[in-house]
């Protein structure tokens, strides 16, 4: 069974924890210093919030497989879908190792598809994420790449 994945940037953790438990009616599942994340069943979805986006608000979306052949069947979508995929293999990030690929939607949010494989002690560098967001750096108005890369730490996620 596929979840959903909603990641935010914010400012404050602490205050957003108290927003999002509110709003849930649960505490998150994972607090760490920069991160924090709820396993929702209803509605069933993986919302994580951290200090590690590039600017507050929606960081990016995703869909969470429980198997390795759910893996490979959203993999097909995403071909059938178009566009750029990025296919970032395996990874750690968000305190979770996972394999993932990466892609843009027509707006221009980044989706991650992934298969979370076990914990990590740590968040992870970023160096995939980082790679799969230059690839799929936004384009001006104007249609010309913009003059630099947006920094990222890390913004990827989520077991």
């Amino acid at each position: 069974m596929k979840r959903l994945h909603v990641h935010v940037a914010v400012n404050d953790l602490n205050q957003s924890i108290g927003f999002y438990s509110a709003l849930f009616a649960a505490q998150p599942a994972v607090v760490k210093p920069d991160y924090a994340k709820w396993m929702l069943s209803d509605p069933r979805v993986n919302f994580a919030i951290s200090t590690r986006g590039r600017e507050p608000g929606l960081d990016h979306l995703g869909i969470q497989v429980e198997s390795a052949d759910e893996l490979q069947e959203v993999y097909a979508r995403l071909r059938e879908a178009g566009g750029n995929i990025v296919e970032q293999g395996q990874t750690a990030c968000c305190y979770a190792r996972s394999e993932k690929s990466w892609i843009d939607d027509p707006a221009g949010i980044a989706w991650e598809t992934f298969f979370t494989t076990g914990e990590s002690t740590s968040y992870g560098d970023g160096s995939g994420e980082r790679e799969a967001r230059i690839a799929h750096q936004k384009q001006s108005a104007c249609g010309a790449p913009q003059t630099a890369p947006v920094a990222v730490a890390s913004t990827c996620c989520s077991p």
